[in-house]
């Protein structure tokens, strides 16, 4: 089982709790909002076509806007093979934590 590094992990994430309006602006708000960190867009763009070439992401072209000029915004969706994905990572780290208790990190 090839396992998500963390960073895919959490574009993943917010790639689903976005849902429809996952585009690259929002997944980084989303990510940053999460995980209370800045991050770049170089942090969320080489992960994110890594997904895309691992299929877990698909990479779709939405109408142009006029409040973009005219240009459109590229979406992303997850699919089955990336939900499987996340499966996979939560059970692993389910499992790794097992065992460990709240008072041993104190």
């Amino acid at each position: 089982m090839k396992l998500l590094s963390r960073a895919e992990e959490i574009i993943l994430i917010a790639i689903l709790k976005l849902q429809d309006n996952a585009y690259g602006i929002s997944i980084r708000e989303e990510i940053c909002r999460m995980t209370g960190s800045r991050w770049s867009f170089a942090s969320i763009y080489g992960p994110l076509n890594k997904l895309t070439r691992k299929n877990y992401v698909v990479k779709m072209v939405g109408e142009p806007t006029p409040e973009r000029g005219g240009r459109s915004k590229c979406l992303y969706e997850m699919t089955p093979a990336g939900k499987a994905a996340l499966r996979d990572i939560r059970k692993v780290q389910d499992m790794v934590w097992d065992g460990v208790s709240q008072l041993a990190l104190e």
